[in-house]
């Protein structure tokens, strides 16, 4: 074997444990990722489930937050089964608090590019295209969970185009398939004059 062969092969083989080892590089992250947003999502949940607990039977304006993540272990019901730590920052997550000190959410303090972008569960679907794992905050409220409720026209108020239009009080529905004429009532007509008999 000659010595140009020789270096050959020696660069050969470390192209090929470079893109062996960023390969296995970006599975590990993408497996650190799923699970970022599995106890993230957990714990966005469980301050959820805590609120609603602590207001329930009770007329409070807004939401109740713990003063620490310990508390949504706590009984009498339990919102999260235990306190995790940052996946991607192997340590405590960063807590996003309320104006009144309480919890209402954490983010991981990697500031990484990360490599999901799209399709992400619909709980934190507003996650789409931010730039770093910083950016994905985990929290209650949160964009993804505004529901968008239907507007009901009010009484009297005519239907939208292509719309059945409701029978009025006192008349019977039509039958599907069939559009209610308007109803009229035509005038008499009145009998033709005779003439007098001579």
């Amino acid at each position: 074997m000659t010595y140009l062969m020789l270096m050959f092969l020696i660069v050969l083989m470390g192209l090929t444990l470079s893109v062996a080892a960023q390969q296995w590089k970006t599975m590990v992250q993408r497996e650190l990722e799923a699970d970022l947003l599995a106890k993230g999502i957990e714990i966005q949940t469980a301050l959820a489930v805590y609120s609603a607990t602590m207001k329930a039977g009770r007329p409070i304006p807004g939401e109740i937050y713990p003063s620490a993540l310990i508390d949504l272990t706590k009984p009498p019901k339990p919102a999260l089964r235990k306190v995790y730590l940052d996946p991607m920052g192997h340590g405590e997550w960063e807590l996003v608090r309320h104006p009144n000190g309480g919890i209402m959410g954490v983010r991981s303090k990697l500031k990484a590019k990360p490599i999901k972008r799209w399709e992400f569960p619909a709980a934190v679907r507003h996650f789409e295209n931010l730039p770093t794992y910083y950016d994905w905050v985990f929290q209650h409220p949160n964009p993804s969970s505004a529901k968008t409720v239907p507007s009901t026209p009010p009484p009297g108020a005519p239907a939208a185009q292509g719309q059945p239009v409701p029978p009025a009080a006192g008349q019977p529905a039509p039958s599907p398939g069939t559009t209610s004429a308007p109803s009229s009532t035509a005038p008499a007509t009145p009998p033709p004059a005779t003439a007098p008999v001579l």
